[in-house]
């Protein structure tokens, strides 16, 4: 049984993490608006899209269908996403496992990585607020 029961939950429970990563983490920020890319997280499991834009400052997130061409498209299960979130799978355990499909610049990825590094101690927080841990 997935994670995430719905999309909002999904939805509602990343919204809080990106946020807090904004505000709390300068450096995350900075890593994704100096990658100037426009990344598009799509989630099977349930099934969402969020978009991660580094082309404005401060970074702008996106939760649903987006018109804007993303510069690189990671599509993997929101199980997985939520994993990563949590430190118990990392970014490029992920990629070799199979566990996500990169669409576009590859090498990019990593520049993410220190908004998943942050990740790991605030997301354990918002599922516990949230009632899922």
């Amino acid at each position: 049984m997935p994670f995430f029961r719905n999309t909002k939950q999904l939805y509602v429970c990343s919204e809080q993490l990106f946020y807090r990563i904004q505000e709390e983490d300068p450096k995350a920020d900075n890593a994704l608006s100096a990658s100037k890319l426009l990344i598009q997280l799509q989630t099977s499991e349930p099934d969402g899209v969020i978009v991660l834009n580094g082309r404005t400052r401060p970074t702008r997130f996106h939760f649903g269908a987006n018109s804007d061409k993303p510069d690189l498209t990671i599509a993997l299960t929101a199980d997985t996403l939520h994993q990563i979130l949590l430190g118990e799978l990392g970014l490029r355990q992920a990629m070799s496992a199979k566990r996500l499909t990169i669409t576009g610049p590859v090498i990019k990825v990593m520049m993410l990585a220190p908004l998943f590094q942050h990740s790991q101690q605030i997301y354990p927080q918002i599922l516990r607020e949230q009632g899922l841990a």
